[in-house]
């Protein structure tokens, strides 16, 4: 159980019907999942809006709706907040729940369009390797340590994730490294969530089916950026294209890789084998069991991330 007022710092409202002195049991925005004193977020989805179900969630046992517009008729004792964007708010509420477990991690976020997963797992491999306790949330799976969760979406919904994050934090990970989705952006997924890095693979014209324009593909991206805080690194492909636009507005210490153009951290193929990947990094030849030049990027992307995460070469 958690107070009210504690849920809701950091919000804006534009109206208030009630007070927030009051102990809620869980965030929801399933109408499904309600249960007795819960605060149900009414959130307008692709295939759902969360207003339409608020009577219901009130009737199952909520005591509070955050939402955007207040439903014409009410009944039973609940207090509501009304919010200018009510998924952007779900964030905000899902982190100070679980007591703001990103930042209590060093939580390193990897988008792009291709080796989001990749580079994110060989991350997590990596620390695992360096002797720590690490979180994993990728598209394939989701890790605490060597426990296996089954993922659902490229990024799990704000309560599911400050959920996972919380658990990392009770089982004293210091680390957790996720997929972002250019859809988990758009869709504020990972409001409320404190980065120490971002990383930026690449940039194609998929996904179009969604965002419908190669450009507002490209903003949903760039958002992630643009919302690091100044302690956070941006590290970026400096051979896309695209790479420098994700640093144009971003507050956080920017860096960037590549193996064609001028970047804080180089590397060169030296054998593009089946067998595997000689690189030269930092002025060392490292073999690798991943072929195409395509992983000697994830590669790169891991290797300048481990150092800006203050780790000792020498020791991988």
């Amino acid at each position: 159980m958690k107070y009210l007022s504690d849920i809701l710092n950091g919000l804006a409202f534009t109206e208030l019907q009630g007070s927030a002195d009051m102990e809620i049991s869980a965030v929801v925005f399933d109408s499904r999942k309600v249960v007795p004193e819960s605060l149900f977020v009414a959130v307008k989805g692709t295939q759902a809006d969360g207003h339409d179900y608020i009577s219901q969630a009130i009737a199952d046992g909520a005591v509070a709706v955050i939402c955007e517009v207040l439903p014409a008729r009410v009944t039973g004792e609940v207090d509501f907040f009304m919010v200018a964007d009510s998924s952007a708010a779900l964030g905000i509420v899902a982190a100070n729940f679980y007591d703001n477990p990103s930042g209590k991690l060093k939580l390193v976020g990897v988008t792009g369009t291709n080796g989001k997963t990749t580079i994110a797992t060989l991350l997590y491999k990596l620390f695992r390797d360096l002797g720590y306790k690490c979180g994993l949330l990728s598209t394939v799976e989701n890790k605490v340590n060597d426990d296996i969760i089954q993922a659902t979406h490229t990024t799990p919904d704000p309560v599911e994730l400050n959920r996972l994050m919380n658990q990392m934090v009770e089982l004293g990970c210091d680390y957790c490294f996720m997929e972002v989705s250019s859809h988990a952006i758009a869709q504020h997924r990972i409001a409320g969530l404190k980065f120490t890095g971002g990383i930026f693979s690449n940039l194609t014209h998929d996904h179009l089916d969604y965002h419908k324009t190669f450009e507002i593909y490209l903003k949903a991206k760039k958002a992630f950026f643009d919302g690091l805080p100044s302690y956070a690194f941006a590290l970026t492909n400096g051979d896309d294209k695209n790479g420098n636009t994700m640093l144009q507005n971003t507050k956080a210490h920017k860096k960037t890789y590549g193996l064609k153009s001028m970047a804080d951290y180089k590397a060169r193929i030296l054998e593009n084998q089946f067998e595997g990947l000689l690189l030269q990094i930092d002025g060392e030849e490292v073999w690798f069991k991943m072929v195409g030049t395509f992983n000697a990027y994830n590669l790169l992307a891991v290797y300048a991330a481990a150092m800006l995460l203050d780790q000792d070469k020498t020791k991988y």
